[in-house]
């Protein structure tokens, strides 16, 4: 990021959408993420950011963030430090928001060095982040940048946050290579029945509390130059569909004018019958919005194990990429793939040992015989 990039990325309230929307995802190059937790961190790399979502996601991880970039531009290198503290406003009782940041700029053609910030609010703002952060100079926090290289950007989260058992609410000792919620992971797995312990182990259950497993099947294709590294080890992508079994490639036409049709991809689950899964990935450009969801509620076994993928970027996420803005066209796709999995079972559940619901008969009113006196018929 430029100066003026992370301005708007730690600043509240900035945006590129409209002058009077929050939240923009835009294009910070390379992006390295680390948690520290004493001696234990975790890096991943991604390739842009959410203004709006940068502040909420990591102020919810802890109570503090300071983040450092570069921006290479016609051979101008700037590189800009920010810090914001939730520690620091609150210890000092400050009544207002305050982001102190500092930005240089370096001319690599004739290696001057220059500093962006005027002099009386750079050594303010300089003395706030070496008291507030975990570094004590100026050399060590430009060594910080030196690490990134001629264009990227590196977070650091710190004060993660405890729960209310006085516990940290991030897990980094279940599994080395992961970082799980604390509470939520089954760590008794030899008291299971296999069963339990299949179904345990299946990605729409450990999504929930692993970050590895929800990183590997965040986006449904990576380029070449993206990857993500969680705690040294590469996140190997997982294409939920490539685990379906007896597939079918639906089109789905969008309830609007100006949008193709879309394919989506449903399937049993390759654990089918014997895990409790079912439910629709959906995808908004390319990232996961909707894990497993689920528009059926299965009634003696109709729809369980019936999986599908699809991407739908005709309809807009809310703002926190959680959820999709309940729309008409966003019900109108609720619908259809309900009428999918019932579809598809219907089709499919012998291939599982199931047997196939028999149709009920259809009885002419007119044939029926006259009903007894008192007696309604109970219409469903």
């Amino acid at each position: 990021m430029d100066p003026e990039a992370m301005r708007r990325c730690m600043s509240f309230g900035f945006s590129d959408k409209s002058k009077l929307a929050i939240g923009q995802c835009m294009d910070y190059g390379n992006i390295f993420v680390v948690i520290l937790l004493f001696s234990s961190l975790f890096i991943f790399q991604f390739g842009h950011t959410d203004e709006n979502g940068f502040k909420n996601s990591t102020m919810r991880l802890g109570a503090d963030v300071i983040v450092f970039s570069r921006h290479l531009n016609n051979g101008i290198l700037t590189q800009s430090i920010g810090l914001l503290s939730y520690t620091y406003m609150m210890q000092t009782q400050l009544d207002r928001i305050v982001v102190p940041m500092v930005h240089y700029q370096i001319n690599t053609s004739s290696v001057s060095f220059e500093i962006l910030n005027d002099q009386e609010h750079f050594i303010s703002n300089l003395s706030i982040m070496l008291h507030w952060s975990p570094f004590t100079s100026e050399i060590e926090l430009l060594k910080q940048l030196d690490e990134i290289g001629c264009h990227g950007t590196k977070i650091i989260i710190y004060n993660l946050w405890f729960n209310d058992d006085s516990n940290m609410e991030l897990d980094f000792d279940f599994d080395t290579e992961d970082i799980c919620i604390a509470g939520d992971i089954k760590r008794e797995v030899d008291a299971l029945s296999s069963w339990e312990t299949l179904n345990e182990q299946h990605t729409a259950n450990r999504l929930r509390y692993s970050l590895r497993v929800y990183l590997s099947i965040l986006y449904l294709r990576l380029p070449e130059s993206f990857t993500i590294i969680l705690r040294g080890q590469v996140v190997d992508l997982h294409n939920i569909a490539d685990d379906l079994q007896y597939p079918e490639f639906i089109l789905y036409k969008p309830h609007s004018s100006d949008e193709s049709a879309v394919v989506t991809t449903i399937g049993f689950v390759k654990e089918a019958p014997e895990v409790n899964v079912h439910g629709f990935n959906i995808y908004h450009k390319n990232r996961l919005i909707l894990p497993y969801w689920q528009v059926v509620s299965y009634l003696r076994s109709r729809g369980r194990g019936v999986v599908g993928v699809l991407k739908a970027d005709f309809i807009q996420p809310t703002h926190n990429k959680q959820d999709f803005e309940r729309t008409s066209l966003f019900a109108k796709l609720e619908h259809r793939l309900k009428e999918m999995t019932w579809e598809y079972w219907d089709c499919h559940c012998q291939l599982l040992g199931y047997q196939k619901k028999r149709p009920k008969s259809q009885v002419p009113i007119d044939t029926l015989p006259p009903k007894p006196p008192g007696f309604e018929i109970p219409w469903h």
